[in-house]
Order: structure tokens, then sequence, then C-alpha cells
């Protein structure tokens, strides 16, 4: 695995201090800037070749009635993608990113975690494998994002199995789930927490799936041993990503959180993992939207910082 460069974080920090603004000014934008430089390991990063990724599967909790869709919306929504008719095929192209779909086994859905393991061991490390093969190791960043009728049940549960508290701390709308349906989802998740005791990341993405939130745990253990920063999307995204710090507490040293999503349990969950997302635009549709307006905030960080001139190349000072 890779590690940050701290020696590039500096003189990425000496550069931000002797840019024409005063020092901290633009805030933010300088801290994203020194965290890609750390991860690319040169004091002025690039983005030349940013990729997304959205992993899509089905989930056999839908059984249970938690989704006010049925699970074959995944496939549709996939061929929209497909079609360029996504919010995410838009954010990517003015964006800069090269977008990528990777449908997961659609026709054959996890099994219900209310009732069993949604997945065995060989179908967690099958799916790990895909999310890992399909990172772009020419890529200078990495987006992740996911589609999968119930996969807000799945990351629920898989937050509550990593950070404690009950099912009703982690459970929202998600597709928009209320009264009766958000009341089943409420004890599915209950339910699933109770059945299941898993204590490392692999175990807890057999219990509750899914095989997308399997493949954002590859890919993102794959960029990791690349060097590769990563842009996590909403609550789902980062849910996923959330069950690696059982094996490795520095596991997601190398991700940032894109956005702050409205569903109600990313903000727990942002606070538990001790993160800071770059933006909070009430956002919560999934499929790495969020993760790709990021990402324009991350190239006008790093904009400045290559392009801007110092106070001597000004003759300032």
């Amino acid at each position: 695995m890779r590690s940050f460069d701290e020696v590039a974080a500096q003189r990425a920090r000496d550069r931000q201090n002797q840019l024409t603004k005063p020092p901290g000014s633009l805030g933010r934008l300088e801290e994203l800037a020194v965290f890609m430089a750390g991860w690319q390991g040169r004091d002025r990063p690039e983005l030349n070749r940013a990729q997304a990724l959205v992993f899509a599967g089905n989930h056999g909790i839908v059984a249970q009635g938690v989704n006010p869709f049925p699970a074959d919306v995944t496939a549709l929504m996939v061929q929209n993608f497909a079609a360029g008719g996504a919010a995410i095929n838009q954010i990517c192209s003015v964006a800069g990113a090269e977008l990528a779909i990777v449908p997961m086994d659609l026709d054959r859905p996890t099994r219900d975690f209310t009732q069993a393991a949604a997945m065995d061991m060989p179908e967690v490390h099958a799916a790990m494998s895909i999310g890992a093969d399909s990172v772009d190791p020419k890529a200078d960043i990495l987006i992740l994002g996911e589609m999968g009728i119930g996969n807000s049940s799945v990351a629920a549960a898989q937050a509550a199995s990593v950070f404690g508290g009950r099912a009703e701390d982690w459970v929202g709308p998600g597709t928009g789930a209320e009264g009766d349906v958000l009341a089943r989802k409420q004890r599915a998740v209950s339910t699933g927490i109770a059945l299941h005791s898993p204590s490392t990341a692999r175990e807890t993405l057999a219990a509750f799936g899914g095989r997308e939130q399997a493949a954002i745990c590859g890919a993102i253990l794959r960029a990791q041993e690349l060097g590769l920063p990563v842009i996590l999307d909403g609550f789902i995204c980062t849910a996923a990503a959330a069950v690696l710090r059982r094996d490795d507490p520095e596991a997601l040293a190398h991700c940032l959180i894109g956005h702050e999503s409205a569903e109600p349990g990313h903000r727990r969950l942002i606070a538990a993992l001790g993160m800071r997302p770059v933006l909070s635009l009430d956002m919560r549709l999934g499929e790495g939207s969020g993760a790709g307006v990021a990402l324009m905030v991350l190239r006008a960080a790093i904009a400045c910082h290559g392009g801007m001139a110092t106070f001597a190349e000004a003759g300032i000072g």
C-alpha cells in the first residue's frame, strides 16, 4: 500500500504560502491541493485523467418491502446510464470524468439479510476483485458511486454493525420510503443487525451485501495500492467504505467524502469516521453525483495551486 508523501505535501504547503494571496485565504481549496500533492507525490498535483465508477447490484432485502420501487428499476437505471440520460452522465461531462458503469449480476440478487448472510465469502471476494480490476491505474483521481434498489437498507445495516446504534439511528427514506415502507425498512435492519455479528470487513460485506458495496471496497483497496486519491459519494458509498476500517484504521486515508448527503444517517456516519465532506448541497441521489460535483471543486483547488503566480513571479513584495 502506498502512503502519503509528507515531503511533497510540505512543498505544496510552502508553495501555497508564496502564492499571490493572504495565507490561508483559499481555505479548504488549499487543504485539498495539499491532500492531492501528498497522494500524488508531487508538489504540483495534476488532474489530467479522472475516472468515475458506478457499480450496480440487486438485493434480496427488497423482499421485505423496504423500498417503494421494484428491483427491476436497477437494470432500467443502468440502461439510462448507458444511454447518457442520468444525472451522473451530465455531471461527469462537465467535470471532465470518464464514466464506467459496472453491473453486478443484476439477475441474481444477494440473499435477504434478515434470513441469512447476503453473500458467501467467494461471492464477496469475486465482487471485490471486480471492483479492483475496474480501477484505471493511469487515473489521477477515482470517483466512486453506486446504484441498487434496496441498498440504503444495506448501508444502514453496515453502518449500525460497524459503529453501533439502533436501526432508527441509521435508516432514512432512501428513494422515498415513508410510512409503512419506512417502518418495514427499520424492522428489517433491526432484524439483520441482531442476526449477524461480523467482526471483519469481509464478514460485514458477506452478512449484509451487496455486490456493489463489495466492489466499492475492492476499488478503494486497489486505489490505495496505487496511491490513487478517491472521492466517495454519499451515504451508501461511505457506509460501504467504512467497513474497511474494521481491518485497518487508515484504510480511508486516501479518500475524500465528496458531499454530506441529505440522507439522515450520513451526517452521523461522517462524524463517526472523523472526516469532513467537501460539499453539503442537500443531495441524496447516489450514483456518484455528489462526488462528481466535488471533483469540480478539486479541479479549482489544483488550478489555483498550480497556476497562480508567486509573489516573486508577480514582482510583488
